[in-house]
């Protein structure tokens, strides 16, 4: 029996329908709360479903919103602002997806690959709430990241009463969503375990690992082994202790334990359900970022029906509770559910925010303007020039650093190149590649390569980032010139001396390089501890580091042209060097 409540929201009376058991067509029940107005006639709902408490989501209510870097910022409470939804009209229905929260059942796996697929859940879920007497049988979707992602997985189920989605900053490709080149991400460890200042996944003794319920304890044991053979992995304690004792830990001992791309992450991959989704879609991601602008503009261009596409601002963390772009989306749900003439689909599809200018741009594609994708080579003494080094290696000698591992140092070196101060504006959209012949003295390292914007007054913002372990080096046919693609799909250890040729891929970007500014490149093999930029990402928010000692020559000379490739949409004098 489902309780109700009334809550004050600043003068604003709010009805809750708490503890609401919605079943699913295998007969468990998921749990549930509806906010909605006072008077009761039938609304259009907007449904949030995640693992991360719908009590969690609650704190919208009570909670004055809170901006990275503050220590009250919990990465979780995501499904949007209530009293918001509630005064535009609509029922805020909030969701445990099976096996978290008060939601019935077990949960297996991560969230493209559960015991039972979550976009049936979510289906059965929205076809209920579209069936009762407070909803006036018109639904669509809200929240950011995990919540965003579930959109996308129930658009695919083709709901008949789902009538559009809005999908904010989510995740999609699985393997993307926790290696990045091929380098594991740990703050999938944050979102599913609670650590470094996140929530966490609201499980109890309800959630199994796939890999545990699908191997042989003896081919478990194997995959363990293999994974402990790495340096890298052998080296933190976190991952050790999870390989052995994986009770309790069942989402990341899937990860680590799936270090290479393949069925165990396409399966009920989101970008590839996309071609079944046939309702209006909305595409919102802020940039700094890289890996979740990139897969967001994927799905962008998988996506066959009404779309838009629009990219935000720095910095890359919104709001917890979260509460930006609620104007967008309730422009975009006043058309699609509402049925108002607001005029929102006689604007272009594609909206960018160019960093630098600070101006908006608009087209019918991404990229939104024509590009050419050109060069900048690096050069002695930390310079980045339009010309190619004209010498030999044996007058060009390469760059380099030693990196001992963070277990006995806690200094990470950092090799820089800039360019001249630009003379004119110079604006660059799109997606970028830089080329690294480099000799390494083992098997394999990290390159982690991070693009700055320097302002004459010393201040500097990032532009965009690439990451690419060594082994992991492999191209595949999709790529083209500045848009470089790896397969992931297995790694080869690199012969330590030999010099071998790195295509990293520069994440998507847009940025106007202003007169006085540079441009700055830094690469390393691990992240530094602390900076700006890091100070606006949640704890955890780093990769792997390595577990080796490594020195690594990076060759930039007539015969080895190391460089950069951007996507230029200008040329100013700025440019040369």
């Amino acid at each position: 029996m489902a309780e109700f409540e009334t809550f004050d929201a600043g003068g604003q009376t709010i009805h809750i329908r708490k503890h609401l058991r919605v079943p699913m067509r295998d007969g468990i029940e998921l749990a549930a709360d509806a906010y909605h107005g006072v008077d009761d006639k039938p609304r259009p709902a907007l449904v949030a479903l995640s693992p991360y408490g719908k009590e969690l989501q609650a704190l919208a209510l009570t909670t004055p919103p809170q901006r990275r870097p503050s220590p009250m910022w919990d990465g979780c409470i995501e499904a949007g602002d209530i009293a918001r939804v509630v005064a535009e009209g609509y029922v805020h229905v909030i969701g445990d997806i099976r096996g978290s929260g008060d939601s019935d059942g077990e949960h297996i796996g991560n969230y493209n690959a559960g015991g039972v697929s979550l976009g049936q859940d979510a289906y059965d879920f929205i076809e209920w709430v579209a069936a009762q007497p407070w909803c006036d049988g018109n639904v669509g979707m809200i929240g950011i990241s995990y919540f965003g992602s579930m959109q996308i997985l129930a658009a695919a189920e083709r709901p008949p009463h789902l009538k559009a989605i809005f999908v904010s900053g989510g995740h999609y490709d699985f393997y993307e969503t926790t290696y990045h080149g091929g380098i594991m991400w740990f703050m999938p460890r944050a979102a599913r375990e609670g650590r470094g200042g996140d929530s966490g996944w609201a499980f109890t003794d309800r959630v199994k690992s796939r890999m545990l319920e699908t191997y042989t304890p003896e081919e478990i044991e194997k995959r363990v082994a293999q994974r402990l053979a790495d340096p890298d992995v052998a080296a933190w304690p976190n991952l050790v202790h999870v390989l052995n004792y994986p009770k309790h830990h069942e989402a990341w001992f899937d990860i680590i334990t799936n270090e290479l791309d393949g069925d165990w992450y396409e399966e009920r991959n989101p970008i590839n359900l996309a071609r079944n989704i046939d309702i209006p879609v909305y595409l919102q991601i802020d940039q700094g970022r890289g890996w979740t602008m990139d897969g967001t503009i994927e799905l962008f261009h998988a996506l066959q029906g009404p779309k838009k596409l629009d990219i935000g601002p720095y910095p890359p963390m919104q709001s917890r509770p979260f509460i930006e772009e609620h104007d967008k989306m309730f422009r975009w749900y006043d058309h699609w559910i509402k049925g108002i003439d607001n005029g929102i689909m006689d604007e272009p599809a594609v909206n960018v925010f160019v960093e630098g200018a600070r101006q908006r741009v608009t087209a019918d594609q991404w990229p939104p303007k024509d590009v050419e994708h050109r060069a900048l080579y690096l050069r002695p003494r930390g310079k980045l020039s339009t010309e190619p080094e004209p010498m030999g290696t044996q007058y060009a000698a390469p760059d380099g650093f030693y990196q001992a591992p963070l277990t006995v140092t806690d200094k990470v070196e950092i090799l820089k190149w800039e360019t001249p101060a630009f003379a004119e504006p110079t604006e660059m959209i799109g997606t970028g590649a830089a080329h690294l012949f480099v000799e390494i003295d083992q098997p394999d390292t990290n390159f982690i390569l991070r693009m700055w914007d320097y302002a004459p007054s010393g201040t500097r913002q990032l532009i965009t980032t690439g990451y690419l372990k060594a082994s992991h080096r492999e191209l595949d046919d999709r790529t083209t010139v500045g848009d470089p693609y790896h397969p992931h799909t297995r790694a080869v250890p690199v012969e330590p001396g030999s010099i071998e040729e790195y295509v990293l891929r520069l994440y998507p970007f847009a940025n106007t390089f202003l007169p006085g500014h540079k441009l700055v490149v830094e690469l390393s093999n691990n992240e530094p501890l602390a900076d700006e930029h890091n100070a606006l990402l949640p704890p955890d928010a780093f990769h792997l580091p390595v577990g080796r000692p490594v020195t690594h020559k990076i060759y930039r000379d007539a015969a080895h042209p190391s460089r950069l490739v951007l996507p230029f949409t200008t040329r100013g004098e700025g440019e040369q060097g």
